[in-house]
């Protein structure tokens, strides 16, 4: 099977977060009737916005009335992980996959290893590594985070490459979390996050290249947000719910 490669950035962060939850219920549809289908895709903000994970406690870990003040969206994700502030600068993949498409993804823990690291290698850069349960970090600083939600026959995987992000927004906009890797240290944002030394063009064909990912043959069109954006990603009962 060749995973599709999805290279689009949709106008609002809910619509870009409604796709790929999308782009997992089409695999599990297909894989329901017997077929395999997966996607790699890429995307990028066009402006900042705070999303958490599907059960991350919102003023726990964003500065709720700073982010209404400054007109900054606070979302929520279908994937597990922490808070994280995204925006310009913060390239997005996306992988979909079947749990069979290869050995370990089935076990959560060996599967982030099994999409890590292909990852790291195709950034072929010096002291980047796998650190916490499933960051990537250039030297002790994480310039990646990743996330997953899986279904009966599929994963997605949500990951995060900073690479000309304005790093000062994260502290505004972020609290400092409660639930941290061990190698953090404790330390503040400004102190552990990295930009990229790779623009986001260069890490695109990277990541494609590591999962031979090709563009689908007979064109593609985006599935219906519709029934995501209302009942999830425009709802702010689900958003805020924690």
């Amino acid at each position: 099977m060749t995973l599709q490669l999805i290279d689009l950035s949709l106008e609002s962060p809910e619509e870009n977060l409604a796709l790929d939850e999308a782009l997992l219920l089409e695999a599990e549809a297909a894989a329901a009737e017997g077929r395999e289908l997966g996607y790699l895709r890429f995307w990028e903000s066009p402006k900042p916005f705070v999303v958490l994970g599907v059960s991350s406690a919102l003023r726990e870990d964003a500065d709720v009335e700073r982010c209404r003040k400054d007109g900054i969206p606070i979302l929520r994700r279908a994937s597990g992980g922490g808070t994280v502030l995204q925006g310009p600068g913060c390239l997005n993949f996306t992988l979909v996959l079947p749990l069979g498409y290869t050995a370990g993804l089935r076990d959560i823990n060996s599967s982030y290893r099994m999409i890590l690291d292909p990852c790291l290698d195709a950034l072929g850069l010096a002291d980047i590594t796998m650190r916490g349960s499933c960051d990537l970090a250039l030297g002790d600083r994480k310039f990646s985070g990743n996330a997953q939600k899986r279904s009966r026959y599929c994963l997605l995987h949500q990951g995060t490459l900073l690479w000309d992000f304005d790093l000062d927004l994260i502290p505004r906009y972020l609290r400092q979390p409660e639930k941290q890797p061990e190698y953090r240290e404790a330390r503040e944002h400004l102190d552990f996050v990295i930009n990229l030394p790779l623009d986001g063009v260069e890490l695109r064909q990277r990541i494609a290249a590591s999962w031979k990912a090709s563009p689908p043959a007979d064109g593609w069109r985006p599935p219906s947000l519709e029934t995501l954006l209302e009942e999830k990603y425009l709802n702010r009962e689900w958003i805020e719910r924690f």
